[in-house]
């Protein structure tokens, strides 16, 4: 009779390393919140300095007239602002990316979300109301079952949701140059949004702070005995 192989348990998935990757992602965050804060005070220049006599940058019927010295400005601090806020976006799935990995290692379980949820979770109409926040969540849960989600978390969660609904409100959506003609006439509820998006980004950092620091003390609650 022939012996049968005893299978070989499969290896847990290695950890990786969760610190360097959160500071990147606050120091993202914290760039991005500078150029929404210099998006809010080129608002209030405009508003201050009043639309000129000819008018908004656009016309109408595809006509557009030059711009001032503080419309091309804030055409700049606006590209430069989109700009950051792709770097900051790459940098925060790459900690999301790695916190859902060893949460996996760490507790065995599988993540409530398939992989291409990590970035689609965020794009997708209707259900980037709550995907997004779910893969946080879920990374934390999974290794700490018995204690209550960060609030951070949903504070967090929340200014995000009102800073979209913001720019689904065409707060922030259209052309750069109609942006620029909200700006002369109805400034408010463009600093509104502005300052959301810089409270958002600040409660951002907070909440990578505290799970980071929550999942590398488990990591080396489970380094201890190995070592």
């Amino acid at each position: 009779m022939s012996e049968q192989e005893t299978p070989h348990p499969t290896p847990a998935p290695a950890l990786r390393p969760v610190r360097g990757a959160a500071r990147c992602a606050v120091a993202g965050l914290a760039l991005a919140a500078l150029a929404w804060a210099a998006r809010a005070v080129w608002h209030l220049r405009l508003a201050m300095a009043g639309q000129p006599a000819s008018g908004p940058p656009d016309q109408g019927d595809g006509v557009h007239r030059p711009l001032t010295a503080l419309e091309d400005s804030y055409h700049l601090v606006n590209s430069v602002g989109a700009a950051v806020t792709v770097v900051c976006a790459l940098a925060f799935l790459s900690w999301l990316d790695r916190v859902r990995d060893n949460a996996r290692a760490l507790s065995g379980a599988e993540p409530q979300y398939a992989y291409p949820w990590l970035f689609a979770g965020w794009i997708v109409p209707v259900v980037n109301l709550w995907i997004p926040r779910g893969i946080v969540a879920d990374a934390h849960r999974s290794l700490f079952p018995d204690r209550r989600l960060p609030a951070v978390v949903n504070w967090w969660w929340g200014l995000w949701l009102v800073g979209l609904a913001g720019d689904l409100g065409l707060i922030h959506a259209g052309s750069t140059d109609e942006v620029i003609a909200r700006a002369y006439t109805d400034v408010l509820p463009l600093l509104a949004a502005d300052m959301v998006i810089v409270a958002a980004a600040g409660t951002a950092a907070l909440m990578i702070r505290t799970l980071t620091t929550a999942q590398q003390q488990r990591m080396d609650e489970t380094a201890r005995p190995a070592t």
